[in-house]
């Protein structure tokens, strides 16, 4: 495979405050990349400087070896098609007058514009009335309508930062099929999002808190290498509920009502069976997430 996306030793600094904290990575084509931490974590900043909306500090982007440099990030923006959460279309224009404004900020072709509307429209089985009010659509389509904004210049990297955010599990799990399909097509897309079962659609997945990247691998081995030992469920059967002593596990972290946990190697587990039905299971990306990103800094 080959590098779509390069970053090198990435700052972001505002005035005193460091977003982004020498930040490298290498996304290949084709890949359906994960960008995943809390709020704050520096994941929309760093996105903002790959898609050329904000000037890094310091370090080096590549973007299909293309050097991001200020005062031509037009050669960059070429390249990328950008959807976020918020702001990607206008309420109150219709479909139509949205994606006309938008092949308008990218300068295109009028016959080329037309095109690509249509086969966009067409990709995500769309067929209704392009002067439909956005505000109108169900968030699920609108999100989709979203989607063939951001690839109406044909870019070869898409950047979905949290696209299905207050979206339905039906239509979330439509715009996944949409994603895939463009891989296919050999798009390569890059995305954050709040949602673990999302994230298992991914090749692989950086982890980033406070700034800093503190994890990069595939999704199985992040569940791998980040539980070395048996992880277990714990379900209360008293009430009220009995907590056991802390000291009887490496990790014991909250999941509902009940609980995910790792015993020390010395602890004896009948101890624990008093309170607590007890279960073997596997690592989810859930558990993951919160060990790494969320359980040193709460």
């Amino acid at each position: 495979m080959s590098t779509m996306v390069d970053v090198r030793h990435l700052f972001v600094r505002f005035g005193d405050f460091t977003a982004v904290r020498d930040v490298s990575f290498t996304v290949e084509k084709g890949e359906i990349f994960g960008f995943l931490g809390a709020n704050g974590a520096g994941k929309t900043t760093t996105i903002r400087v790959l898609c050329g909306l904000l000037l890094a500090s310091e370090g080096r982007v590549f973007i299909d070896n293309e050097e991001l440099i200020a005062g031509h990030e037009s050669l960059i923006k070429s390249k990328v098609g950008y959807m976020s959460q918020h702001f990607t279309l206008y309420d109150d224009l219709s479909i139509r007058e949205n994606m006309d404004f938008a092949a308008s900020l990218r300068h295109m072709n009028h016959a080329e514009y037309l095109k690509n509307r249509r086969d966009l429209l067409d990709f995500i089985g769309f067929n209704e009335d392009l002067t439909k009010v956005v505000r109108d659509l169900p968030t699920g389509i609108k999100q989709e309508i979203a989607l063939c904004v951001s690839l109406l210049h044909q870019p070869k990297i898409v950047f979905l930062d949290e696209p299905t955010a207050g979206v339905a599990p039906v239509a979330r799990h439509r715009f996944w099929e949409l994603i895939k399909k463009l891989v296919a097509q050999g798009k390569t897309i890059f995305v954050t999002t709040h949602y673990m079962d999302e994230a298992e659609n991914c090749g692989r997945i950086a982890l980033m808190r406070s700034g800093e990247l503190i994890a990069l691998d595939s999704p199985a081995n992040l569940k791998q290498n980040t539980f070395h030992k048996q992880l277990y469920h714990l379900s209360p059967i008293t009430t009220p509920v009995i907590l056991p002593d802390r000291n009887l596990f490496d990790i014991w972290e909250p999941y509902g009502q009940n609980y995910h946990a790792v015993f020390k190697n010395d602890t004896d587990i009948s101890i624990v069976r008093k309170h607590f039905n007890i279960q073997k299971i596997s690592p989810s990306l859930e558990d993951v997430f919160i060990q790494l990103v969320e359980g040193q800094t709460r």
